[in-house]
């Protein structure tokens, strides 16, 4: 599924901010180097507050000034460069279904018939089919994410921006997401950077998982996920999954515990 061009090239990247209480500028990206080829699922764990969502923002344009280069493909006519996903579905309450899933279009210009046109297959492809007239309120928590996919499919993204995006969710649905999700993004075949702070999920979405390192935030490691796909969630059980999961929390509880021993 991975192709040869690179959907998204990180080179030299840093950023820091200023403190609105004390003026302090204060570094939460310390240099980062990535690449990732078109198509590829990679996710980001690291500790709280080591800059995983800050990445996004800076690659999605939300956060424009920092230090660095990033490159993205050009999308093909018609579409993006990224689109996010948010933990937050944040639809609109006054639109259905089709009509959340079809704005993006309706923001570009496209007509609102050939806009909810385009975004039926979407509809049907992440599993709402039937409930495209149906209000944000009448869906469940995993459904209304469901909807927040397709919205951000709908607009051809090159690279989908995925920021915790089942962190609301009860465990149970949260591991269906999972699965959904990876069915979704078979079909799609879009290139995903996944922000979590799940260990096990990361490992059971990704190609690559790439641990960061406490505030300033650094790439510690970047792992392949050699595991075969498709993969059944019976596959977190595994030897093969537990020892990823074994081999990153140690990572990341090392910078924990070097983190709280400096007092910060």
């Amino acid at each position: 599924m991975t192709g040869s061009r690179l959907a998204l090239q990180a080179r030299g990247v840093r950023f820091s901010y200023s403190d609105q209480e004390t003026n302090e500028q204060l570094l939460a990206i310390e240099r980062l180097d990535i690449e990732i080829p078109e198509g590829q699922f990679v996710s980001v764990v690291g500790p709280s507050g080591c800059g995983k969502s800050t990445f996004l923002k800076l690659i999605s344009g939300l956060l424009p000034d920092y230090d660095g280069e990033i490159e993205t493909l050009t999308p093909a006519s018609g579409g993006m460069a990224h689109a996010m996903v948010f933990q937050d579905a944040a639809l609109f309450p006054w639109y259905t279904v089709l009509g959340n899933v079809a704005y993006g279009l309706q923001c570009q210009g496209v007509s609102k018939k050939d806009a909810h046109a385009r975004a039926m297959p979407l509809i049907k492809m992440v599993g709402l089919a039937g409930f495209e007239s149906k209000y944000p309120y009448q869906l469940s928590g995993g459904m209304q994410q469901r909807a927040n996919l397709a919205r951000a499919l709908t607009v051809d993204p090159e690279i989908l921006l995925m920021d915790e995006p089942f962190a609301a969710l009860d465990a149970q649905t949260r591991e269906l997401m999972q699965a959904e999700l990876l069915r979704i993004w078979a079909q799609a075949r879009k290139t995903v950077l996944f922000i979590t702070h799940q260990i096990d999920e990361a490992i059971y979405l990704s190609d690559r998982v790439i641990v960061m390192s406490a505030r300033p935030g650094r790439i510690l490691l970047d792992i392949p996920v050699d595991l075969p796909r498709p993969r059944e969630l019976h596959i977190k059980r595994t030897p093969e999954f537990v020892a990823l999961v074994d081999r990153i929390w140690e990572l990341i509880s090392t910078q924990l515990r070097a983190n709280g021993s400096n007092g910060s």
